[in-house]
């Protein structure tokens, strides 16, 4: 399936998988390239050597295009640009938009730019500055995420701006890929379908707490890092919530140590960090070690397998998934269902509907009430999704 996004990165299928912290490491990047579409290393938790090193891993695996999904905020930014540059990476990604400073020294190396966005003005902005594609999550997606959905968000920036928009948020099916491409955008992205896959280094007890999760068990919290978080509702969740100021500001300091071990970063710039991450709101001071404190709880669950001292960002898709294929599996799964879905509307569209016979009047100078029209015949369109709600199969 030809599309913008595949002609911009040369990827085979309008996939792509979403840089996830702990979870989008070489093995899965590389299984997803494999499969034909986008992989995308997950740097934020890496330190620029273990970014280098992953890189090299990758390209190991594959020929294929991959992307890397940096901080744009992180204090070591441009050092892990170089890293990207240097080692030949096709795409970089940003989770926050990028400065245009970074945007041209990326595309001047020859490196597609595609910065992740929750708004249209964001895409706005980042497209006026030089990003060859955006990637749009509507408030489905997991981790932080925004308010609108999807199926409004999406529309709204297709029709703003004039590069491939790349849909997030709610997919994890073919069906999900045709509906984003009739609203405009030239791909979908993917992460909790992703994450739960063979490929994945997810230890398997955390696998099966998303598999046994319903529409209803992911929810938004700001407890974490005071920024709003998708993820599934556990004990865990519940005592973040409930926790007072000063435990929480303990419990951050202490996450932020450990993070400060693996990542070698000095408490200052842990601070500074924390602190570029405010953008404007008004966060406690536990809230701005966000740099040790989000990682660390999802290195818990991601790498660990302890659900019960982690958090696990999620999509609301979590509640539909039901399987752990591979990734070429999925990626094969999804086109089929795709062209599938393509050929049920092409079929629609072609086959006429009945004519439906005009209402006769009565004549102008009766008064006489005429018997009501037989009822039109029915258009039939292809067979519906059952209704969205937990247990269906919405998407």
């Amino acid at each position: 399936m030809r599309t913008a996004l595949t002609d911009l990165v040369g990827v085979r299928h309008p996939v792509v998988q979403t840089g996830m912290g702990w979870v989008a490491g070489p093995r899965l990047v590389s299984a997803t390239a494999r499969a034909g579409a986008l992989g995308v290393l997950a740097s934020a938790t890496m330190t620029a050597r273990q970014l280098r090193a992953a890189v090299r891993e990758v390209k190991s695996r594959t020929d294929e295009p991959f992307g890397v999904n940096l901080r744009a905020d992180a204090g070591d930014a441009r050092e892990r640009v170089r890293i990207i540059v240097e080692e030949g990476v096709r795409v970089a990604s940003f989770a926050l938009a990028p400065s245009r400073d970074l945007i041209a020294e990326l595309k001047d190396a020859g490196v597609v730019v595609i910065p992740s966005v929750g708004a249209r003005r964001h895409a706005e902005k980042v497209a006026a500055w030089g990003a060859d594609a955006v990637v749009v999550q509507g408030g489905e997606g997991g981790g932080h995420t925004g308010e609108v959905a999807t199926t409004v968000l999406l529309p709204q920036v297709v029709d703003a701006v004039d590069i491939p928009v790349i849909a997030a948020g709610g997919f994890h099916d073919g069906r999900g890929l045709v509906a984003a491409l009739a609203y405009g955008a030239a791909g979908i992205a993917m992460g909790t379908r992703f994450l739960l896959t063979s490929d994945s280094t997810v230890p398997d007890a955390v696998k099966a707490r998303y598999l046994a999760a319903g529409v209803k068990d992911v929810t938004v919290t700001t407890a974490v890092d005071g920024l709003p978080h998708r993820m599934l509702r556990t004990e865990m969740v519940a005592a973040l919530e409930h926790a007072g100021r000063v435990r929480a500001l303990a419990q951050a300091v202490r996450r932020a140590a450990g993070f400060r071990r693996i990542s070698g970063l000095g408490w200052s710039q842990m601070v500074r960090d924390g602190l570029a991450m405010r953008h404007g709101r008004d966060l406690s001071w536990s809230q701005i070690l966000l740099a040790a404190n989000t990682p660390m709880l999802l290195k818990a669950s991601m790498v660990d397998g302890r659900t019960d001292l982690g958090v696990m960002a999620s999509g609301q898709v979590a509640g539909v998934i039901e399987d752990l294929p591979s990734c070429a599996e999925l990626v094969e799964r999804v086109m089929a269902e795709a062209h599938a879905a393509l050929g049920t509307v092409t079929r629609a569209l072609d086959d006429p509907a009945p004519p439906v016979p005009a209402a006769s009047s009565p004549p102008a100078a009766s008064l006489a009430v005429s018997p009501p029209a037989a009822p039109a015949a029915a258009v039939p369109f292809p067979p519906s999704p059952p209704p969205s709600g937990e247990g269906t199969a919405a998407r």
